[in-house]
């Protein structure tokens, strides 16, 4: 559970980041682009966290996924961003990939043992 919640601070951070990305209007603004930095070495160091308990294809899916999925919302809401149909569906394959790459592994150790 301790690799969970180092994921979700990483994907807030890495949100954080990337909203202050947009903000910063290619590093013009100094408080919006400090932010960026902190928010993406922040995201990095507790992705880094997360890899001691959960496998890299897992965690990276779910930090990549949901972090798009709260970024595109966030663009939406904020700045107005186009929102149709289509980025709806797009959405929701988006988390649909992310439980179902969740729900394909197995509670068995994978076999990064090897056979003599």
């Amino acid at each position: 559970m301790k690799g969970y919640f180092a994921l979700a601070i990483a994907i807030i951070a890495e949100v954080f980041g990337t909203t202050m990305l947009k903000l910063s209007a290619g590093f013009t603004n100094l408080l919006p682009s400090i932010g960026l930095v902190v928010g993406m070495a922040l995201s990095f160091y507790f992705l880094t966290m997360t890899l001691k308990t959960i496998p890299l294809s897992t965690a990276y899916a779910i930090w990549a996924g949901v972090g798009t999925a709260i970024t595109a919302l966030l663009g939406v809401i904020l700045w107005n961003d186009p929102f149709n149909m289509l980025s709806g569906i797009g959405l929701i394959m988006v988390i649909g990939g992310v439980v179902l790459l969740n729900l394909s592994k197995s509670p068995a150790k994978s076999s990064n043992t090897s056979q003599s």
